[in-house]
């Protein structure tokens, strides 16, 4: 693939000068244009938020933001380029729920995630659904884990893939309820949803994007959904309501910097990311993809991540699922 099929270049809309919303020590940045590396393919979550908060900072700073797409190696590739890259805030790894998990599920990585990137921000957060098959005889959560129970080994669930949040959430569930089920990984969450569609699984922990359209035509039924529920689907219960109380599970994304990146920068890219998560645009055109925006300090994403990575590494641990 060229670099120009893999990158996306946001025009320069103009707007508000820099100075209106960055520290006064912080004037000089951005000194040129910034790229976000998406280590996915375009079109999928992680990759549609970057491109919003890229427009909109575009538009802050009047400069020109890149909207590089890095896939390969389960998003190590894309976070390997951007560790090496200058450490000047220019070059930002758009980061997901794997790079959390790397760390349990990997005999070996080129960097050490926690200690060689700087948080800057969160980003999205992208609910968990527990989607069933309609012949499926169970229409909550707690049925749910009565009829795995009684039935061990008969009921297969279908992911995205192997260490990815639809299959994490999946165990998280086994782990609280001993549900007996079955894991069925696909290369993405398009051929597990339609694994689903087909009755080749009955189930499925769904991504909020892959999931809402589907809930919206009825092909499947939503049992759950967590951390919260959605306003374009307000009738979809929380776990905790439908009856997993402590249950929470979600894909996530946000935005790191490799490591000796200065403080001035990062606090300039954490005000214009907070403020393009705010508003009302970027509320509505992340709900209608099934995402809620999810600002956050530098400060509070470095501790959100330390939390993701210990309580993944639990469930890998008590799943036995085997580092490759």
């Amino acid at each position: 693939m060229t670099s120009a099929s893999r990158r996306t270049v946001l025009a320069t809309l103009g707007g508000v000068a820099a100075a209106s919303i960055l520290p006064a020590r912080a004037q000089s940045f951005p000194a040129k244009r910034v790229t976000l590396v998406v280590p996915f393919p375009p079109g999928g979550p992680v990759d549609l938020t970057a491109r919003q908060i890229g427009q909109k900072i575009s538009e802050y700073w009047n400069q020109t933001v890149i909207i590089e797409n890095r896939p390969g190696a389960d998003a190590v590739i894309g976070a390997q380029a951007v560790q090496r890259a200058d450490p000047d805030g220019h070059t930002l790894l758009v980061c997901a729920i794997h790079h959390s998990v790397h760390p349990s599920l990997k005999a070996s990585l080129p960097y050490n995630f926690l200690e060689e990137f700087v948080p800057v921000s969160g980003a999205g957060i992208f609910p968990i659904i527990v989607c069933a098959h309609p012949s499926l005889p169970v229409n909550n959560v707690g049925e749910l884990a009565a009829y795995a129970k009684a039935n061990p080994g008969k009921l297969a669930y279908g992911s995205a893939g192997v260490g990815g949040g639809t299959h994490l959430a999946g165990e998280l569930f086994k782990s609280m309820t001993g549900a007996d089920m079955l894991h069925v990984a696909h290369r993405g969450s398009a051929p597990a949803m339609s694994s689903l569609l087909g009755n080749h699984v009955q189930l499925m922990f769904a991504d909020g994007p892959t999931a809402v359209p589907q809930v919206q035509a009825k092909t499947v039924k939503a049992l759950g959904i967590s951390p919260a529920r959605l306003s374009i689907l307000p009738d979809i219960p929380t776990m905790p309501e439908a009856g997993l109380p402590g249950y929470e599970a979600y894909s996530w994304s946000g935005i790191v910097a490799p490591k000796g990146t200065p403080p001035e920068a990062v606090a300039a890219l954490n005000a214009a990311m907070t403020r393009a998560l705010k508003e009302p645009e970027t509320v509505e055109k992340f709900e209608k993809f099934g995402a809620q925006p999810a600002p956050q300090t530098a400060a509070q994403f470095g501790a959100f991540l330390k939390a993701e990575t210990e309580k993944w590494a639990k469930v890998v641990a008590e799943a036995k699922i085997p580092k490759t």
